[in-house]
């Protein structure tokens, strides 16, 4: 199984969370002896009732739901639901580089794009109003307040554009160029992940992604911040099922590599030098790869590892994977070329 620690989060957010390869759940289990069902603390969520007599604790006063009311307590901005999409999603663009990016691909239609008014003088800001007038885009120019009520993430930087959806494209598409080079992704569901996996991936000359179209992450707006404009360059698949997508590779002559911690072969060792078509596959986060895609793929490698921990997050398993295909795929020098 593709032992995946989440150590962190492209963009820093969130709460650190470390998930424990199978060699070590009994000891995970051990030391969850004090928690109770879900995982939670013994008694933790449980209404203590007070002491006959003793008056409640100050607190602030909760609406229904549990939520403060307003004005009481200090009240911390949330990130907003991101509902999921049926396709590949990609409509709202948040972040200064991705809507930049949006604008010079001009890929696909953009409908306006919300900038906060007060924000500081910026090089890639004046690009962004630059490209909006050119492109004749309605730049809106709004108060911080109601940027937020129509910002999804919580690092936007102040720019959004609301575009036309992604067009997902079909597996053959995906086989047309001359050395497909794919990443398959087994079930992702974390947005950051996906978002860091498609900018390695466009940096690395991938020609295709291939995503689930059910029980995965897709592109949301929280993608396309952290993916930084790739999602522009890279075209990307949904397909129905995983498995049966990895067979109709290796019926058209591609190298399906399947990544995980246990794999016998060290991916160093393989060889796709000579533009040989290959696609990667990354399982989930924890869960690696599902049993009928372990069954499915040509091999099942794996990346050395020289110290302590025994385990990557799965999208820098992905960028140390792409970047050794490009690699192999890159002329190495003659003596001539050396002068």
């Amino acid at each position: 199984m593709f032992r995946i620690g989440i150590t962190g989060r492209a963009e820093g957010l969130g709460r650190e969370r470390v998930i424990v390869s199978p060699s070590k759940r009994g000891a995970s289990r051990n030391n969850q002896s004090s928690r109770g069902k879900g995982g939670k603390p013994k008694g933790a969520g449980a209404r203590q009732k007070p002491e006959r007599g003793a008056r409640p604790s100050a607190s602030p006063a909760r609406a229904k739901g549990g939520r403060p009311r307003a004005g009481g307590g200090d009240r911390q901005p949330k990130q907003r639901r991101q509902a999921p999409r049926k396709g590949l999603g990609g409509d709202q663009v948040e972040g200064r580089q991705a809507v930049r990016e949006l604008l010079l691909a001009q890929r696909r239609p953009v409908k306006e794009i919300f900038m906060i008014e007060e924000l500081d003088a910026a090089e890639i800001l004046t690009d962004i109003r630059e490209l909006a007038a050119d492109l004749k885009i309605p730049l809106k120019a709004v108060t911080r307040k109601r940027f937020d009520a129509e910002a999804l993430t919580m690092s936007h930087q102040g720019v959004l554009a609301r575009a036309k959806p992604l067009d997902d494209k079909s597996l053959d598409d995906l086989l047309r160029p001359r050395a497909p080079f794919l990443l398959v992704l087994d079930g992702l569901t974390d947005p950051q992940n996906l978002g860091a996996i498609i900018r390695t991936a466009e940096c690395a000359g991938v020609t295709g992604i291939v995503m689930p179209r059910h029980r995965a992450v897709h592109v949301s707006a929280t993608v396309t911040k952290t993916a930084a404009g790739a999602i522009e360059h890279v075209p990307m698949a949904l397909v129905g099922g995983i498995p049966t997508a990895i067979q109709e590779l290796s019926d058209a002559g591609v190298l399906t590599v399947g990544l995980d911690a246990d794999g016998e072969t060290n991916l160093f060792d393989l060889d796709m030098t000579n533009d040989r078509p290959v696609a990667l596959v990354l399982g989930a986060e924890g869960s690696g790869l599902s049993q009928l895609v372990r069954k499915r793929v040509d091999v099942i490698a794996s990346l050395p590892l020289r110290g302590e921990l025994n385990s990557l997050n799965v999208a820098m398993a992905g960028s140390a994977a792409c970047f050794e295909v490009v690699r192999q795929r890159t002329p190495k020098p003659t003596l001539d070329d050396l002068g």
